[in-house]
C-alpha cells in the first residue's frame, strides 16, 4: 500500500478568489513505513501574497521571484502522487487549490481522479470528537515532536502529519524506515548535500537547491522582521543536520 502525505502553502484562503499555491510538500509511506522519498517545490504564484497568509508561513513574494510556476513542476508532482492514497489534513482546502492549479494548465483529470483522498482531520474528529484536532493539538495528544514548527511549511508539515497519521491509525511502532533512504523524486533528483530530519522521525534527502532556497528565506526573514528570525534562536548554526521549513 502506497500513501503520500501532502501539504500546501498558498497566497490566501480562497482559490476561487484567484489565490495560488506557493509551496507543495509530500512524503511517501509504503506499507506503513516512511520511505524517505519526498517531493518539494516552492512556486512563483504570479500574484501578491495576503499579509495574513505570509504571517503564517513566512514566505514572501521576493523569495518566490526566481521559483518555477506550477506548470513547470506539474509533471513531476503528478507522477509522484499518481495512484497513491493521498493523506491531507483538511483535505478540501488543499485539494481545492490543487484542482484550481490543474485547471489553469488545462489538465482534465482532477486530484480525486488520480488518487484516493484521505482527510486526516475528518479521521481525527471521529476519533477525538469535541476536542481540538489541529496538527499542533494532535502532536501534543499523540506525543509527536513538532518543536521545529515555528512557521508553517509544506514539507515540514507533511513530515509531521505523516508521523501523526501513522500513530493515529496504528501506533508508534510503524514509524521506522523500510530500508535505506531512496533517492528523491525526479523533480528534486539533484545530488543531495545533506540528510535532515524535520522531527524526531526518519530522515529525508534535501537537495542543494532546496537548502539554498531555505537559506534565502531565512535571510529574508532576518531582514524584514524587527525581532529577528526565530529559527536562529532555536537552531544551531550548522543546518546540515536540521530540518527545513
Amino acid at each position: 500500500m502506497r500513501q503520500v502525505v501532502l501539504d500546501t502553502e498558498t497566497t490566501g484562503l480562497e482559490a476561487s478568489n484567484g489565490h495560488r499555491v506557493i509551496e507543495i510538500g509530500c512524503v511517501e509511506i509504503r506499507d506503513r513505513r516512511l520511505t524517505g522519498r519526498h517531493f518539494h517545490a516552492y512556486l512563483n504564484p504570479g500574484r501578491a501574497i495576503d499579509a495574513g497568509a505570509e504571517a503564517v508561513h513566512g514566505i514572501s513574494l521576493d523569495f518566490l521571484a526566481d521559483k518555477p510556476n506550477f506548470a513547470e513542476i506539474a509533471t513531476d508532482f503528478l507522477a509522484f502522487i499518481e495512484g497513491a492514497d493521498l493523506v491531507i489534513h483538511n483535505a478540501d482546502f488543499d485539494v481545492g487549490f490543487l484542482n484550481q492549479e490543474l485547471k489553469l494548465i488545462r489538465e482534465k483529470r482532477k486530484i480525486s481522479q488520480r488518487c484516493t483522498v484521505v482527510d486526516s482531520l475528518a479521521l481525527a474528529r471521529m476519533q477525538y470528537p469535541g476536542q481540538k484536532n489541529s496538527l499542533d493539538a494532535l502532536c501534543k495528544r499523540l506525543g509527536v515532536d513538532n518543536s521545529g514548527r515555528t512557521l508553517h511549511g509544506a514539507l515540514l508539515d507533511a513530515q509531521i502529519l505523516a508521523e501523526v497519521f501513522l500513530v493515529m491509525t496504528g501506533g508508534q511502532g510503524s514509524l521506522s524506515l523500510e530500508g535505506p533512504v531512496e533517492g528523491v523524486t525526479e523533480s528534486v533528483s539533484r545530488p543531495a548535500d545533506a540528510i535532515v530530519s524535520a522531527v524526531s522521525g526518519p530522515p529525508v534527502l534535501v537537495s542543494e537547491d532546496e537548502m539554498r532556497a531555505h537559506q534565502e528565506m531565512l535571510a529574508l526573514l532576518r531582514d524584514e522582521s524587527e525581532s529577528g528570525c526565530v529559527w536562529d534562536e532555536e537552531q544551531p548554526d550548522d543546518l546540515s543536520a536540521q530540518s527545513i521549513t
